[in-house]
């Protein structure tokens, strides 16, 4: 079973919204699992208290390494092959095919940072990979460890009703998807592209290859620049 293991200040926080729907089925049906770890219950003194001011000065307060490093200890054996994953905005940003990568193994253990950050000597000490997802700040790591999870658990085995409802979606071939249209075939006046309902699937397959290269190219130029250099 794939499995996930967060560390966090806030473990309320967890399973929230990958308890509904498709991920929240898989869940309760033991496709995979997930344990959210308080690390407060490693607190020191009466308060249990788990950060302290930077060194140096400065605003905020900082997470102390002795603190996250005897809750990762405690919950985790030293043999354990999950990656650790500090959600952290100074990261490594997360892409599809990280999240593949993680769901093709055992699973993954999350640390949500909070607060300034994280005492740089756990991060070095207990082998933690810092990973962001996207360039702007949250309150901390919770959000960021839902949003990756989702990316991962939405591609284990059994979760998504047909597998191949994800081959062609944004950033699994480095071009975002194509426009989809429904019923009904007419609304407010716009029409559904013709070369749709006309059941010639080649002509199909063209027209949405082609519809997808231009909003790359439209839209992220990065990626365009990246496939063209692949």
């Amino acid at each position: 079973m794939w499995s996930a293991s967060v560390f966090t200040l806030y473990p309320e926080m967890f399973p929230g919204p990958l308890g509904q729907s498709m991920s929240g089925t898989a869940l309760a049906n033991g496709l995979w699992s997930l344990e959210a770890i308080d690390i407060r219950d490693h607190g020191l003194g009466r308060h249990r208290a788990v950060d302290d001011t930077p060194a140096g000065g400065g605003p905020g307060m900082v997470l102390r390494a002795d603190v996250l490093a005897s809750s990762l200890d405690a919950r985790l054996a030293a043999e354990d092959p999950r990656p650790r994953l500090l959600l952290s905005p100074r990261g490594q940003t997360l892409t599809q095919k990280l999240a593949r990568r993680w769901a093709d193994g055992p699973g993954i253990v999350l640390v949500c940072g909070r607060f300034e950050g994280v005492d740089e000597r756990v991060i070095e000490g207990r082998g933690l990979t810092e990973i962001s997802i996207g360039d702007y700040i949250l309150s901390g790591g919770e959000i960021a460890a839902l949003t990756l999870l989702d990316a991962c658990v939405r591609l284990l085995p059994g979760v998504m009703g047909k597998l191949e409802s994800g081959e062609d979606e944004s950033f699994e071939n480095g071009l975002l998807e194509y426009p989809h249209y429904t019923r009904p075939r007419d609304w407010e006046g716009r029409g559904i592209p013709d070369v749709l309902l006309s059941g010639d699937h080649a002509k199909i397959a063209k027209w949405r290859r082609a519809q997808a290269e231009d909003l790359t190219r439209a839209r992220r130029p990065d990626l365009w620049a990246a496939r063209e250099t692949e």
